[in-house]
C-alpha cells in the first residue's frame, strides 16, 4: 500500500544520479517559444514528476521514455532511465501526494535563448520537500522534458 512521502536520509546523494539527464545536447533552437502561463506550467511539472515517479514505484520506465523529447530518448533507453534512477526506486520514494499540493517556483519560469523552457521549484512536503529542476523542449510539437532533476531536502 502506497502512503505519502517516506524518504530514508540517504536521499542526499539522488540530485548526482537524476541530474545525468542534464548532461544532453539540445538540438539547435528554432525561433524561441514563449514561457507557458502558471497553469501549463504546473500541469507540465505535475505530469513529468508524476509519470517520473510511476515509472520508480512501477519499475517500467517505458511511458516515462514514451514522453521524453525525442533527443532524450534517442539518449537513453527505458533500461538505461531504470538504471540512472534505480536509487528512487530502492528507497521506494514515493511522492503522488504532489498532485493535492501546488508547486512552489524557486525561480521565475523562463526560455533560454537555446529554447529550452526551464522550470525549477519545490514541493512543499513534509518530512522532505520535492525539489525540482526540469527542462523542456518543443519535441513533436509540445513541451517535452529534455532534463529531469529530482532531489529531496529537508525544509
Amino acid at each position: 500500500m502506497r502512503r505519502g512521502l517516506r524518504i530514508p536520509m540517504t536521499m542526499r546523494a539522488v540530485s548526482a544520479v537524476a541530474l545525468l539527464a542534464g548532461m544532453i545536447l539540445t538540438e539547435s533552437a528554432a525561433l524561441a517559444q514563449k514561457v507557458p502561463d502558471a497553469f501549463m506550467q504546473e500541469v507540465l511539472v505535475k505530469t513529468t514528476l508524476l509519470t517520473f515517479n510511476d515509472a520508480n514505484v512501477t519499475g517500467n520506465y517505458a511511458v516515462l521514455h514514451a514522453k521524453l523529447s525525442k533527443p532524450f530518448r534517442d539518449q537513453f533507453s527505458p533500461e538505461q532511465l531504470a538504471e540512472a534512477f534505480k536509487i528512487f526506486r530502492d528507497s521506494r520514494i514515493d511522492f503522488d501526494l504532489l498532485v493535492a499540493k501546488p508547486p512552489v517556483a524557486s525561480e521565475p519560469a523562463r526560455v533560454n535563448d537555446n529554447g529550452v523552457l526551464m522550470l525549477y521549484g519545490y514541493f512543499d512536503t513534509v518530512p522532505s520537500r520535492v525539489h525540482y529542476e526540469l527542462e523542456y523542449i518543443m519535441s513533436d510539437g509540445e513541451w517535452k522534458p529534455i532534463r529531469i532533476n529530482v532531489n529531496l531536502k529537508q525544509p
